[in-house]
């Protein structure tokens, strides 16, 4: 099946669970999403859930099998893709008929799209055999959305066998790439995020997946997330010293997102999109030179072209307008919407409570956090039965969760075995540690809160699922977690697939927060509160020349966005005015932080 994008927005990531099966639901309307693949228990209660579904026999891959974590996610991946197919293989032999999904599919097409304006000339064609003739057209233009996977690079714990000895790759995230490399998924992609991991990477090279023909076209491409043009660089030049092509780099806003969150040093959306947009050219040929040879060396191709790196942008995109005005300024292929599809049961898999949490959300229930085990920031929403879970543990005198799946188990300051810092053994031993620091009373209670605050994600973020498909997970630990972005807050119904895709395109208005600032405004308001929150709390000395300087840059980076904000043609934004009053509010906070903290 090819995919040929015919949509120019895709579902990212979202949780463990929450695209767990998305493609499924959407990748047969030509809409691209991305799965996670690193939690296996997950996915092999998915391969139960399914199998029957289509009528064939569940066969459970036990822990007890060699390499059984790679094994369950080729099979999972190969079993999503024959479900697409056949869901493909039935859109395409229906009638033109109101209500049925091939109707649906031209429907929601972007209105400027070719294939829509041929569907209406179809529609209001009165002879019937030209009529036919242009409905067999259109059924062989449809294409499938692309089903991409998801590894986040940090969440790769070392596995080791009976003996206490590693298994040779097969850590989490070298397991589940192995999983990946061998499924039956075509004109897919692979996306990583949270920066290098040289082991991940340079198992890449010892396959052929990611091999382009002579055309240079590839089954199996690769996907860099990345959060400004350095990491880009840097990462595109590792992985092409490799001969690993990076077909596009997915740039996400460090904060105004959903799930882990990174300040990039106080680097903006926008002048980092513009930042692509000059040298994308410079970028693509720096990464060539050492691709070509790698390429040479490996395969004996002498390309003498390369193919056009895509861009993509995600991260609080809000609005028609918004996602218009970057895919055209900014020349990028797609806009990744991602809180906004939590409410949309027909793409995500989200459990009936959590789903009406979210509905009702507002900014003030979507907390940027110390939560993650990983030790960095992470969004997560109030009010869930894992918050709740939580706090219970503690008023028990039990702090901290069973760790029964072990993916974030990073941790020595204790153990030789890695532990993660949210389970209850981790809790326990730190905790008596610092009750004999004798720490002034104010540190104590900041260092403690900051353990207690730690969350259990592997099944937090998994459960939703488990319930919404009434399959068992874990037993008696159903407590879910979620990690929307702050622009949940402007989206309050739970809707259809239809109008979110009419949303996304101008033809519906789901936003019912009236007074929701561009996204540009929004990002920025964002990290000017993460840097007073950050200066107020100490986290960085700024006596001290190492925290001075980060400041001071992190500073001088917001100021240079505010500048190229106000410099942008004032008809590329709907509200001009309100846009120009929030960039001067913006001025007056950033040099009361100057004054305020001896800045320059």
């Amino acid at each position: 099946m090819k995919n040929t994008n015919v949509h120019n927005f895709h579902i990212p990531v979202m949780g463990l669970c929450y695209t767990i099966d998305s493609p499924i639901k959407v990748a047969r309307f030509g809409i691209t999403s991305v799965v996670s693949i690193i939690e296996d228990r997950l996915v092999e209660m998915m391969r139960k859930h399914y199998y029957p579904l289509i009528n064939k026999p569940y066969v459970p891959i036990i822990r007890q099998e060699p390499d059984y974590r790679a094994k369950r996610i080729t099979d999972y991946l190969n079993l999503v893709n024959t479900i697409v197919h056949q869901q493909m293989e039935k859109l395409k032999s229906e009638s033109f008929e109101v209500g049925s999904e091939i109707v649906k599919y031209f429907d929601m097409l972007p209105d400027e799209s070719r294939l829509k304006t041929l569907y209406y000339e179809m529609v209001n064609c009165a002879n019937e055999s030209e009529k036919a003739i242009k409905q067999t057209y259109l059924r062989s233009q449809i294409v499938v959305g692309s089903i991409d996977v998801n590894i986040m690079t940090k969440t790769d714990r070392e596995n080791r066998d009976a003996n206490g000895n590693a298994i040779v790759d097969g850590s989490d995230a070298v397991a589940a790439l192995s999983g990946y490399l061998k499924s039956d998924l075509t004109n897919s992609s692979i996306v990583f995020s949270a920066g290098l991991n040289p082991r991940l990477f340079m198992y890449l090279e010892k396959f052929n997946a990611f091999d382009p023909n002579e055309k240079f076209e590839f089954n199996k491409k690769v996907i860099v997330k990345v959060s400004d043009y350095r990491s880009a660089l840097i990462q595109g030049k590792f992985l092409a010293k490799k001969g690993i092509w990076v077909s596009e780099f997915r740039i996400e806003s460090g904060l105004n997102c959903g799930g882990h969150a990174f300040a990039t040093d106080g680097y903006l959306l926008g002048p980092i999109l513009e930042e692509f947009k000059n040298k994308r050219k410079e970028l693509a040929e720096t990464i060539f030179e050492l691709y070509k040879q790698a390429i040479n060396k490996k395969l004996g191709f002498d390309f003498t072209f390369y193919p056009t790196i895509a861009v993509s942008a995600q991260g609080g995109i809000g609005t028609a307008e918004e996602a218009n005005f970057l895919l055209e300024y900014y020349d990028i292929s797609s806009t990744g919407w991602g809180t906004p599809f939590l409410l949309v049961p027909e793409a995500t898999t989200v459990d009936e409570h959590t789903l009406n949490l979210l509905k009702n959300a507002t900014e003030k229930d979507v907390v940027l956090s110390n939560n993650s085990p990983l030790g960095v920031k992470f969004y997560y929403l109030k009010g869930t039965t894992a918050d709740a879970e939580k706090i219970q543990r503690i008023k028990d005198g039990k702090p901290g969760s069973p760790c029964a799946e072990k993916h974030l188990g990073f941790n020595t300051e204790f153990t030789t075995e890695p532990i993660c810092t949210a389970s209850r053994r981790y809790q326990k031993l730190k905790l008596e540690q610092l009750k004999t620091l004798h720490l002034p009373e104010e540190e104590y209670k900041k260092q403690k809160e900051d353990v207690l605050a730690k969350k259990c994600l592997c099944v937090g973020l998994s459960n939703a699922a488990s319930i919404r498909y009434n399959e068992p997970f874990l037993k008696n630990l159903n407590a879910v977690n979620i990690c929307p972005g702050p622009n949940i807050a402007n989206f309050s119904q739970i809707v259809s697939l239809k109008t979110m895709v009419d949303h996304i395109y101008g033809r519906k208005d789901l936003i019912t927060n009236k007074q929701r600032p561009h996204v540009f405004i929004a990002e920025m308001k964002i990290y000017i509160k993460y840097l007073k929150k950050e200066l107020i709390q100490g986290n960085g000395d700024t006596k001290d020349s190492k925290g001075k300087t980060y400041y001071q840059s992190f500073i001088h980076n917001i100021s240079e966005a505010v500048v190229y904000y106000q410099n942008l043609k004032e008809g590329l934004i709907l509200n001009w005015e309100a846009f120009n009053n929030e960039l001067k509010n913006a001025i007056n906070d950033i040099t009361e932080i100057k004054l305020k903290y001896g800045f320059e």
